[in-house]
């Protein structure tokens, strides 16, 4: 590690919460509400290495057969699901830092799967009776990597506010973002996401909480990769045949995406003096069963060092840009981190982009 990186200041990560929308399915229960009797799209969701995702499904007609939901309909609902699951990681992150709403200086809200104007911040200070002079962000458009981008906006903020409580809120409503026909594209975006927040505290040196704990790991450095060429492989944007926003995921994403993922990482530890090997935890995007296949290949990764990842596909599905920080609070369940360990977080979203940052016990 360089001495410069190693002596700068650097915010910590004080503590995490996650929540999910209340009702979860099995793939098959997806398949048997909604009479998909196709079989290759019925393959799509059987192989997609997930086995239960929280969604919040349309409501029965009359017919026994789901309803259908106007743009409206799906926007009330993710205001509805992002406040509800926003609310409940951030107490969950608060009761893990042991400190209260009162302490909360700065707040980035983090939202792809609706639009909100006002933002998420805003409706979470109002609803929580935050201090209203609390300093904010919302970031939007950046789709399953704002996280990262989220937690950069946070880190900044602390760095220069010692000892100040900064949280970072994503709260994606996935089934507020769904297509309903029988084409092999929504086919792929209906079988993958699931609803999920996370939150996440960061505190500047000299925090009077737990935030200095040596278990704590301090966020040294973020770097981006954008991929020009794949800017409209993955995007989420207005339909004019269905009326409504929808999701397009270009097959070649998982390959792209794994191309680019060693030139994301060497650009990450360029100037650390660290190299791959000396990553002991990865946590990556729960971006599906390709895509971490193709990240583990390309940085010649093992399925134990992607264990939370695959985890959290397997039982929340993609939850967009929150999924790392709950394959973050698993490996905090573990205890096996140890001082002076180095890990990663990586996400990749649309542009294409890959987005890193580098942390360390």
């Amino acid at each position: 590690m360089s001495a410069d990186v190693a002596r700068a200041p650097a915010p910590s990560i004080a503590g995490v919460g996650t929540a999910v929308s209340p009702e979860s399915y099995s793939q098959q229960d997806v398949l048997d509400t909604f009479g998909i009797a196709d079989p290759r799209i019925r393959s799509v969701f059987l192989n997609s290495a997930i086995q239960r995702r929280h969604l919040s499904l349309p409501p029965m007609a009359d017919d026994g057969t789901p309803s259908s939901e106007t743009q409206a309909d799906l926007l009330d609902k993710h205001k509805r699901l992002a406040l509800d699951m926003g609310v409940r990681a951030l107490r969950a992150c608060l009761d893990d830092v042991g400190a209260t709403l009162a302490d909360i200086r700065y707040l980035c809200c983090v939202t792809s799967t609706g639009f909100l104007t006002p933002g998420l911040t805003a409706l979470l200070i109002r609803e929580l009776g935050i201090d209203r002079h609390c300093a904010r962000a919302d970031v939007v458009g950046m789709g399953c990597n704002a996280g990262l981008n989220g937690l950069n906006t946070a880190s900044s903020w602390a760095a220069v506010n010692p000892g100040e409580l900064a949280v970072l809120v994503c709260a994606e409503a996935c089934s507020a973002a769904y297509t309903l026909d029988a084409t092999m594209r929504t086919a792929v975006v209906n079988s993958l996401f699931g609803d999920g927040a996370a939150a996440l505290a960061v505190v500047g040196g000299g925090s009077p909480s737990a935030a200095d704990a040596s278990d704590h790991p301090r966020v040294l450095k973020f770097a981006s990769c954008l991929i020009p060429e794949a800017i409209d492989a993955m995007r989420y944007d207005w339909d004019g045949a269905q009326n409504r926003f929808s999701f397009f995921l270009d097959p070649q994403v998982p390959y792209v995406v794994g191309a680019h993922a060693e030139l994301a990482t060497d650009r990450l530890l360029a100037g650390t003096g660290l190299c791959r090997n000396d990553i002991r935890h990865w946590l990556v995007h729960s971006g599906g069963k390709k895509v971490i296949d193709a990240v583990m290949v390309n940085l010649g990764l093992s399925r134990y060092d992607v264990r939370h990842t695959t985890g959290v596909l397997r039982d929340f599905g993609n939850l967009s840009s929150g999924s790392f920080l709950f394959s973050y609070e698993r490996l905090l369940r573990e205890k096996v981190t140890a001082s002076g360990d180095y890990g990663v977080f990586m996400t990749m979203g649309p542009g294409s982009t890959i987005e890193t940052a580098l942390i360390q016990w």
